[in-house]
């Protein structure tokens, strides 16, 4: 999408950009992705109120075949997925030994491979963890990044636009709620804690609905013929830029942006869709259940709001937070949003009142009381 009229790369705009293809994936062929095309506010206004389709091919693909896959990633990660049936998605985690989230993953079981796609930058790490963790198992996880692109169906109407490409309808997303601190083992059911249902796209790969809209997994010989035939039907596109504005207002973290080292999932709002709280042990389990039976992590994700009253530049992610002399926290995303101006996703010390009067670099923020 990137050959569009008006395309911006995002590496143009920032070199030091974490999206952009991995040096590995730009050598086999994988492109840049566009921040905009021309006008990111009408972007943003169209994935609110409309359809877009967003170019997000840069994203990490790793495709997991072999008849012991589910069972093994099952044990391996924070989700429970023994009973994930074929054309159903979901998300999962991956924790260091201490519950701090190392990894995330948007997962889809087609009945004969398990796909796994993840942030830019991070296939690598993912990748490799698999494969440390094969043994004797019966699976082959391989990077298919340069075989499949993603691409996202943005906004209220995308669950109609998949049609133009002869997808029956999908299901809404379906995530458990989160039960109560010291619940009853047996109360959470034992399924995937989000379902997310896909349906076969008819060139290969697949379509699968997600809370911002459609999800499409596509050969990359064939993403140019899938983006004309979208284009035609009316669907327009939407750069990265406007896809992230969308995703800091709906309160959607993004591991790697919007988490540090000592990130937990609780802190994140992670735990519904990624993580069951009542399956077999995995790697980390013992801080999720500890954290979560005293009902109070250290840290929480909140919304800041940005005065912008003495800059227009938008904070790194990773700035410091600070109330009064004391550092509280850091920022994750921030966006120019189109009708809230300048907002960021940030991760605050949980002692932090709702109504603090807090400092992000020159500007002043107030916490989203939501």
């Amino acid at each position: 999408m990137i050959d569009i009229a008006g395309a911006v790369t995002v590496e143009s705009i920032d070199e030091a950009s974490r999206d952009q293809p991995e040096p590995a994936h730009a050598a086999a062929g994988v492109r840049s992705v566009a921040a905009h095309y021309g006008d990111p506010m009408r972007e943003q206004r169209l994935l609110d109120t409309e359809v877009g389709l967003v170019d997000r091919s840069h994203r990490g693909v790793v495709a997991v075949p072999g008849a012991e896959r589910i069972s093994w990633l099952h044990t391996l990660t924070t989700q429970h997925l023994a009973d994930l049936g074929p054309w159903q998605g979901t998300e999962l985690l991956v924790l260091s030994p201490h519950g701090h989230v190392e990894q995330h993953a948007m997962v889809t079981e087609d009945g004969d491979t398990l796909w796994l796609d993840t942030e830019p930058g991070a296939t690598g790490g993912l990748l490799g963890y698999l494969e440390k963790m094969r043994f004797f198992s019966r699976v082959e996880p391989r990077d298919a990044t340069a075989e499949y692109a993603l691409l996202s169906l943005v906004g209220p109407k995308a669950p109609d636009a998949v049609a133009l490409l002869d997808v029956p309808p999908l299901a809404e997303p379906e995530v458990l709620g989160v039960p109560g601190a010291k619940f009853r083992s047996g109360e959470l059911p034992a399924r995937p804690t989000a379902r997310y249902d896909v349906k076969p796209l008819p060139g290969g790969g697949w379509a699968r609905r997600v809370p911002l809209g459609v999800d499409l997994l596509v050969p990359r010989a064939a993403m140019a013929q899938v983006v004309d035939r979208l284009r035609d039907g009316g669907v327009r596109p939407a750069g990265l830029w406007a896809y992230e504005a969308v995703r800091v207002a709906a309160h959607r973290a993004r591991v790697g942006v919007d988490t540090d080292h000592r990130t937990i999932p609780a802190e994140v709002d992670l735990i519904a869709p990624a993580v069951h709280l009542d399956k077999g042990c995995y790697r980390g389990q013992e801080t999720v259940a500890r954290v979560h039976n005293m009902g109070r992590p250290p840290r929480r994700l909140v919304l800041l709001h940005l005065d912008g009253v003495m800059t227009d530049q938008l904070p790194a992610a990773g700035t410091p937070i600070t109330l009064g002399d004391r550092t509280v926290g850091f920022v994750g995303t921030a966006v120019h949003h189109h009708e809230q101006g300048q907002i960021a996703l940030a991760v605050v010390k949980r002692s932090v009142a709702d109504d603090a009067t807090l400092r992000v670099g020159e500007s002043t923020a107030a916490i989203d009381p939501q």
